[in-house]
């Protein structure tokens, strides 16, 4: 006959103390049922579940011996048989990721955030911290900061349950991602990006009609199309005829000063050393698409083609234009051809003209996106760099250590 016992191993973390506790039990024979260990800030909790043979005081005398001899405390806690029935009864529950994203993370965000899970039914296994060490004093614009929440069970209505944290997450000014806890989260193997306002932080067509004196109403043209008010084709075509006559030595002007939007640098160097297949496809065009297939090494392109007649632009668009539902179609092209599903493709876009290609992917993200976009992606991204994708798919900041990326405090 045994007891069902839960031990809480606590105190200051030092090699050997799992080590020791689970010798000790080994020379009983006993069973471990479940096993947890969490080391925050050098203090360890270490949680066993195990069967310990009924009233055997030698045994409960031994461990407290080994926790005294460590300098660590271990509390004894009774767990009914028929709890233990329904924790098993349990496995097969759906899990889901929720991924907290912040500049700094307040205790109000955790609360706030923790308060909205518990309301719809579900329950916390764990939250775990992605980001690396924050000094004490530090330029708030460099920090970023990522907790990550195992949750179990389902929400009683899904639909509510986004529309909460989306609320949290205005009223705060942080970024919050749920995302379902299954083996494609694990293995993503391509990711397709918008280039303008996205890769890089301005609107290329905006910078050429600067260089054209038809910047005004190229831009009110740009910020329609984005909001999805007009049509993007038809979009595109009016603002580059708006572009005539623009001489073919602006582009490589253009291109030579692409602003970078925040991350994206440290975020490609990632990938690619993790062996991600990347694309850009863009309403934009392939002469920017391109250089930065260069710079940061990116495996496909595919934009639209400016027509160029006598070393100037003629004002025209080459067909096909690659628009939103040329947009979708290509990632699922780009998906069988690397031999992988839908659910293993996450893409990155800003404007409306990427909500079909966001909704395509197992993973679609607005980035610092129009209000439309980010009410109907699946998830968002908005105060932070586009390297914060890493943490939704679960790589943390010491990777990037151990990779060479970045240079980061190991965690």
């Amino acid at each position: 006959m045994a007891d069902l016992v839960l031990l809480n191993v606590s105190g200051e973390d030092r090699p050997g103390v799992t080590a020791s506790f689970t010798e000790l039990l080994g020379q009983f024979d006993i069973d471990i049922l479940d096993i947890g260990q969490a080391v925050i800030h050098n203090h360890l909790n270490l949680g066993l579940l195990v069967n310990l043979p009924a009233d055997d005081k030698a045994i409960h005398e031994r461990i407290l011996a080994c926790a005294t001899s460590l300098d660590v405390k271990v509390k004894f806690s009774a767990v009914l048989e028929e709890s233990y029935d329904d924790w098993v009864e349990s496995q097969g529950q759906s899990r889901f990721i929720l991924t907290l994203l912040a500049r700094r993370i307040k205790a109000s965000h955790i609360a706030e955030v923790s308060r909205v899970v518990a309301n719809h039914g579900l329950n916390i296994d764990a939250i775990v911290r992605l980001s690396g060490r924050v000094p004490l004093v530090v330029d708030d614009d460099s920090v970023k900061a990522c907790v990550e929440f195992s949750l179990k069970g389902r929400p009683h209505d899904s639909t509510e349950f986004r529309a909460a944290l989306m609320t949290v997450s205005g009223e705060w000014d942080i970024d919050i991602a749920v995302q379902e806890d299954s083996i494609f989260r694990r293995n993503r193997r391509l990711i397709a990006f918008d280039m303008d306002s996205t890769l890089i932080s301005t609107e290329v067509i905006d910078e050429l009609a600067i260089l054209a004196g038809v910047g005004t109403q190229v831009a009110e043209v740009t910020e329609c199309a984005m909001r999805g008010e007009i049509d993007f084709a038809d979009s595109l075509r009016q603002r580059v005829a708006l572009l005539k006559g623009l001489d073919e030595a602006c582009l490589q002007q253009v291109a030579e000063s692409l602003p970078l939007t925040e991350g994206v640098e440290h975020l490609f160097e990632m990938l690619n050393k993790l062996g991600y297949k990347t694309a850009i496809l863009s309403g934009g065009f392939t002469y920017f698409a391109k250089a930065l297939q260069q710079r940061l090494g990116v495996d496909y392109v595919y934009a639209n083609e400016l027509e160029i007649e006598d070393g100037v632009l003629s004002g025209r668009v080459i067909d096909p234009v690659v628009d939103a539902e040329m947009k979708a179609e290509l990632l699922k092209e780009l998906a069988s051809q690397e031999n992988i599903s839908m659910e293993q493709v996450i893409a990155v876009g800003d404007g409306a003209n990427d909500l079909l290609m966001l909704a395509t992917a197992g993973l679609g993200i607005a980035f610092h996106a129009k209000p439309i976009v980010r009410q109907n992606a699946k998830q968002s991204i908005s105060t932070m760099g586009l390297d914060s994708i890493l943490y939704l798919m679960g790589i943390r900041d010491r990777d990037a250590v151990v990779l060479g990326t970045q240079s980061l405090n190991s965690d």
